[in-house]
């Protein structure tokens, strides 16, 4: 197994593992739409379900459509992923990482949608921002999803950059 091989499985199962644990323990520790505060005014626990995507993107969707749309979604996901990390050089580690973030963050997402009943997906970090204002709730799946895209296109910029300068 290739370095780049190990990098990229390494990250994405231990991001699955990570978000299965973290979901498992708020279903089973937090009552649905209740909230937690950790940090008062800054940073709450909670247990919500989303049946839409990012910032409830079509959340309001008729449900049978809706439901089968994520996960073909999510599936496409997986094989664009697969197929990017398959391009990769072999020296390009970082890019392994990122998109095995990527890829744990997606399958934890489209592992909600398959197997929880309702297919929706758990969310459960709040935070509170300024006056008054709140993110929309996410996951660890959304954040490594959001953190691998970042180190992708800060990868992207710097190859970028450097290439210029030669």
């Amino acid at each position: 197994m290739t370095a780049k091989l190990r990098i990229f499985s390494g990250v994405a199962a231990a991001v699955l593992c990570a978000d299965f644990l973290t979901k498992h323990w708020v279903v089973a520790r937090i009552p649905l739409r209740a909230e937690i505060r950790v940090i008062e005014g800054f940073f709450s626990l909670t247990y919500i379900t989303n049946p839409g995507a990012a910032f409830s993107l079509l959340a309001t969707a008729p449900d049978p459509w809706r439901h089968w749309f994520f996960v073909c979604v999510g599936f496409l996901a997986v094989a664009l992923l697969i197929a990017l990390f398959r391009k990769l050089a072999p020296g390009e580690r970082l890019s392994a990482f990122a998109l095995g973030a990527i890829l744990g963050g997606a399958l934890g997402n489209l592992g909600d949608r398959l197997f929880r009943n309702p297919a929706e997906v758990v969310d459960f970090l709040r935070f509170y921002l300024f006056a008054g204002y709140r993110w929309p709730d996410f996951n660890l799946a959304d954040s490594f999803i959001v953190i691998g895209v970042a180190l992708l296109l800060r990868e992207l910029f710097t190859s970028q950059s450097g290439a210029e300068v030669a």
